[in-house]
């Protein structure tokens, strides 16, 4: 008899993960004595519960510079590299104790420059992090892996100097490149020296499209920037027409989107603060994972939006009834996304993701 479908059995369930940004997913009370530590006096609560509470609700407010300040407090209290060490670690350490077992972690190096950090510096920091969390997890008894990926932020002219970070890392478990930041007025050809020497390199990148702006972000970061990835990619579905007898039509776009399996890295509870639907039920991501798009489920920023990997398949249960068969699809489509070697991610498919979902079927 199947396992019954709830917060706790999710947890069980082997999860993998794309899209995560460091800097919003920290513990509140890390965030608390990361401040006590370098004389950071801004927060606007001392206490770990009431502090988590208000950057929920900032997030949640509908307003831009709420939601911005959110980071400001998280990324003024990693300037050192010890804070982020401890941060990387405690990262993987929480991931692990939710089921995930492959996690990509993304992060703009050139934030944590404030107190003079090196980008050298920074990145050696969060990859002793990273390792570090990874013993810790498997000495609790927990199997996961962390990938990491380089931020630029594509307001800024740095991303061929963190495109070439990356590059220079990629044999210390630096698996890819992506460009963040604001979409409007910033597109992704600004930067195409930048995904035209990735390509010379062999080197993967994913870019943030289509969760704010619309398809024209999309086109040009797959037709332009050739993009393996995108990061929300939510505003396809303005490319998919649905009438009223449930006959769905797609553009040519969206049909690109979906006959190249070019996989989608959603967020359901961040899509919503940042207004792509008014509730999880009411998602695209719903018609997306009906039409078959390679759709993957991911927690973009865990403090501010209040969530887990667990709770994010949770929400998708009860909006749309997804049991172990859909979640295991979602799983192994991220899977086959990851960054990584393809005998690593066939490994991890055949290994652990198709025998922990197996077992919460019998």
């Amino acid at each position: 008899m199947s396992t019954p479908v709830n917060l706790d059995s999710i947890r069980l369930a082997p999860k993998v993960l794309l899209h995560d940004h460091l800097d919003g997913g920290l513990r509140p009370q890390t965030v608390i004595d990361l401040a006590q530590a370098v004389g950071y006096s801004d927060l606007p609560h001392e206490n770990a519960d009431e502090l988590g509470e208000w950057f929920a609700a900032a997030a949640d407010s509908g307003s831009l510079e709420r939601y911005l300040e959110t980071f400001s407090h998280t990324v003024a209290v990693m300037q050192t590299e010890e804070a982020l060490a401890r941060v990387a670690a405690e990262c993987v350490e929480d991931l692990a104790a939710d089921g995930v077992v492959y996690a990509e972690i993304r992060y703009a190096p050139e934030l944590f420059q404030e107190r003079g950090l090196a980008l050298d510096q920074i990145v050696q920091a969060v990859q002793d992090g990273f390792r570090d969390g990874e013993r810790r997890a498997a000495a609790a008894g927990k199997r996961i892996r962390i990938g990491t990926l380089l931020c630029a932020m594509r307001q800024h002219a740095r991303s061929a100097e963190i495109a070439n970070l990356a590059v220079r890392y990629r044999d210390a478990e630096v698996v890819g490149f992506d460009i963040a930041g604001p979409e409007a007025g910033f597109p992704p050809t600004r930067n195409l020296d930048v995904f035209e020497y990735l390509r010379q390199q062999n080197a993967h990148f994913t870019i943030h499209a289509g969760e704010a702006f619309g398809l024209p972000s999309i086109w040009e970061a797959i037709q332009h920037c050739g993009a393996e990835r995108l990061g929300h990619g939510v505003r396809i579905v303005d490319d998919i027409k649905v009438a009223e007898d449930g006959a769905v039509h797609l553009g040519r776009l969206a049909s690109y989107v979906r006959d190249r399996r070019i996989p989608l890295e959603m967020c359901p509870s961040s899509n919503l603060q940042t207004g792509a639907a008014k509730s999880i039920a009411d998602h695209p991501i719903g018609l997306l994972a009906k039409l078959r798009f390679r759709v993957t489920v991911n927690t973009d920023n865990r403090l501010m939006s209040h969530c887990s990997m667990s709770g994010e398949f949770a929400a998708l249960h009860e909006a749309f009834g997804y049991g172990w068969s859909d979640m295991q699809w979602f799983t192994v489509n991220a899977m086959k996304s990851a960054f990584i070697g393809f005998d690593e991610r066939l490994e991890i498919i055949n290994e652990v993701i198709k025998p922990g979902y197996a077992a919460l079927s019998e």
